[in-house]
């Protein structure tokens, strides 16, 4: 079990990391872009971001 966990916050830490090591002109850009944006907007995005994570989880299991 902990080592699914960690298998599957490596995989995240890639993902996360892929962006800005190959386009870091392009994530710096979209960061500065999201310092703009309400705070719901943000917000909204996040929820979505982990009802789907959830979905695809629950799912895979």
């Amino acid at each position: 079990m902990v080592s699914t966990l960690l298998t599957a916050l490596a995989i995240a830490f890639i993902l996360e990391g892929l962006i800005p090591a190959l386009f870091p002109n392009k994530w710096r850009a979209y960061v500065l872009k999201l310092a703009n944006e309400p705070i719901t907007a943000i917000r909204q995005v996040g929820v979505f971001l982990l009802l789907i994570g959830a979905l695809l989880l629950w799912a895979v299991n």
